[in-house]
Order: structure tokens, then sequence, then C-alpha cells
């Protein structure tokens, strides 16, 4: 986990051990947002009725941290499960998808040399899975908007990160969030990269996906 040569919050490079999980393989789309929204009462995103916001199949944004958890929460109601935000150190091992210590979910290749690249994200999130998934099986790791971890966030948290499974602080002001997003200059974020911001904020370019523990094995019948 992290980067040798990257920015200060991305060392010490470190080995890191996560129990089994599941993870979306998209972001949450407007369409899915909207059913929660339905069912719950819960507020609509600020940016969901500007047009360029509005597709079913791009990722919803403007949701804060707390937002994305009220989500976790009825949708694990709905389905008997336990649905939450994932981790840093789960996030940045999906991101990977399979290619220890590459820069990209891809590998190396620079990211302007991307099929597509300079057409996507011309003015807003593209819809979700239109671009090759990673050797996992996910879509729009490192790019499309940054996505929520449950985590707190501090940048110096690599120099006393625990081995197994490692939650972040116990206390902060900002949680982690990982990922690239539309509206940056370069639009894809290394595997790597960590930002932070306060948990309350709504920004166009942040959403998030789901994790969740892995299915419980039944016995067999004898």
């Amino acid at each position: 986990m992290g980067q040798a040569d990257g920015r200060d919050e991305e060392r010490p490079v470190h080995r890191v051990s996560v129990a089994p999980f599941r993870l979306g393989r998209c972001q949450v789309t407007n369409a899915e947002y909207d059913e929660f929204r339905r069912a719950t009462g819960h507020d609509m995103p600020p940016f969901r009725i500007e047009a360029e916001f509005a597709d079913p199949a791009q990722p919803v944004v403007g949701v804060s941290w707390f937002d994305a958890v009220a989500y976790c929460e009825w949708l694990s109601r709905e389905l008997g499960e336990g649905f939450r935000l994932p981790t840093e150190a789960e996030w940045e091992f999906a991101a990977r998808g399979g290619l220890a210590q590459q820069l990209y979910p891809w590998g190396n290749e620079p990211v302007l040399e991307r099929p597509g690249y300079h057409a996507r994200w011309l003015r807003a999130p593209e819809p979700v899975a239109t671009a090759a998934p990673n050797g996992f099986g996910l879509y729009d790791m490192c790019e499309n908007v940054h996505e929520w971890c449950a985590d707190w966030y501090d940048p110096a948290y690599y120099a006393f990160s625990p081995f197994g499974n490692p939650q972040g602080p116990p206390t902060g002001t900002r949680r982690a969030s990982r990922g690239g997003a539309w509206r940056h200059q370069i639009k894809i974020a290394r595997c790597a990269a960590r930002s932070s911001i306060p948990p309350e904020f709504r920004y166009a370019d942040y959403g998030f996906r789901v994790a969740c523990e892995p299915p419980k094995r039944v016995p067999a019948t004898p």
C-alpha cells in the first residue's frame, strides 16, 4: 500500500492484509440513489436537477459522507446484509486489480494514452461502466468521481498503520476519499493517491460505491 515516489501522505510503502470483502462493481448511480430517496425521504443531492448530472446511469454526486452512510444503512435493511463504505486499504487493494505496485488499475501506461481519454469527462462524470474494468472486474476505479471511504483521514497514518485490516485513525476532522474525478486537470488518479474533505461537504465530483462482507457459507446438508 502506498507509493515510494508519491506524495508525503502516500509513504512509507507498507504491506497490509485485508479480510475478504465484496465491493460494488460500479459507483452508486443516480437511479439507485433515487430509489433510496423515494423510500426514505432523504434530501435530493444539490446537483441532481442540473442537466449535466441528470442521467440515471451517471454516478450520483453532491452526496456528503453522511449521505453515503445513510444509503448503506438503508441498503443493509432492504437486503439483509451489512453494506458499508470501504476502508482506504480495501479500496486501494480493489483498485489495483491484482497488479501489485503498479501506478494505475491497468498498469503503468500514462493516463493520456488511455483509449478515449480526451473525449471523456468534458462537463460531468460519464455513465458508469463505459470503460474497461480492472483485473477484479471493477469499473471506474481511480476515475469519474472521488469515492468516499469509511476512514477518518490522517496524512501521517501510514507511519503507524497496523498490518491487519487498517481502519484509519480513531478521530479526525476530514474523511478519506479515493480515486480521480471528472473536473480535475488530470482525470485519472494513481491507485495510491489519497484525498480528503470534511464529511459534511457536498461536491459535484464526489460519489461513492458500497462494500459488503462476503456471503455467509451455509453448511452442506448431510
